[in-house]
């Protein structure tokens, strides 16, 4: 069961209704063998409506969870499948059209008891404009529930792990500049046609520029900037480094980077 705040917004002189524009719940998915929980949030959106990615773009909203009210919850881990890069009025971000099914592996503080999931959820849905959306989603998570084919799905287009493929460490350069740090990642990947590198750290108060991206035969270099909320050089962790590659057939991550 679901409670959303669907209040009308004024929007460029129309009124959009949140919830004519993007449906949300919970899948309420099944207990795995080691005790964790899969379920998964499910977006349904209008025609021509998008959401947004866990690194939106320069364009999107990033997607926020408060899970405090919730019972007999320890942990929330992700399983973001691929999404797809728009570009709306020049700008490019990065979401999901028609549906999203994030799964959602949950962590039980007691194993043999049920999740009682009491979530506050703040979304970004975009169509010509953007707005964001507050979502109040309840679910209980009962210990016999089933595996379900739309959640397995999703997981199971998540993007490829470079080191389980056995792909080399992307390799990161380095430097100061005025506001914040410059990361250049190089990556040994073959050209699989337009590719966009995304840069991530798990700081989300750190500003990260959308790359710029450059290729020399199996070389693929993307550079972005990072600007903390003072606007200094700061120290980073190379091994806090994600970079995901987002190509027409293909998505890779790598999960940090060693000096270059």
């Amino acid at each position: 069961m679901i409670a959303l705040n669907a209040a009308p917004i004024a929007a460029q002189g129309n009124i959009v209704v949140l919830e004519d524009v993007a449906k949300v719940d919970i899948l309420p998915g099944w207990r795995t063998e080691n005790g964790t929980h899969i379920a998964a949030l499910r977006v349904r959106l209008a025609p021509g409506w998008k959401t947004y990615w866990r690194a939106p773009g320069d364009g999107g909203i990033p997607p926020r969870f408060d899970w405090s009210g919730s019972n007999n919850l320890k942990a929330v881990r992700f399983h973001w499948p691929v999404p797809e890069v728009f570009v709306i009025n020049g700008v490019q971000s990065i979401g999901y059209d028609t549906e999203l099914i994030l799964p959602m592996e949950l962590t039980p503080g007691e194993l043999d008891e049920p999740i009682s999931v009491r979530a506050s959820v703040e979304l970004g849905v975009c169509e010509e404009i953007c707005l964001p959306m507050h979502v109040d989603l309840l679910a209980d998570l009962l210990l016999e529930g089933e595996s379900d084919p739309q959640i397995q799905a999703s997981l199971a287009d998540q993007p490829d792990s470079a080191s389980r493929m056995g792909m080399p460490n992307a390799t990161c350069a380095i430097e100061a500049i005025t506001d914040g740090l410059r990361v250049t990642a190089m990556l040994d990947l073959a050209d699989k046609g337009p590719e966009v590198a995304v840069i991530e750290l798990p700081d989300k108060t750190i500003w990260i520029s959308q790359s710029s991206m450059g290729r020399t035969g199996r070389m693929l270099t993307a550079t972005a900037d990072m600007v903390p909320a003072n606007a200094a050089p700061f120290s980073l962790n190379r091994a806090d480094l994600r970079i995901t590659v987002l190509g027409r057939t293909r998505a890779i991550e790598f999960v940090g980077c060693r000096a270059g």
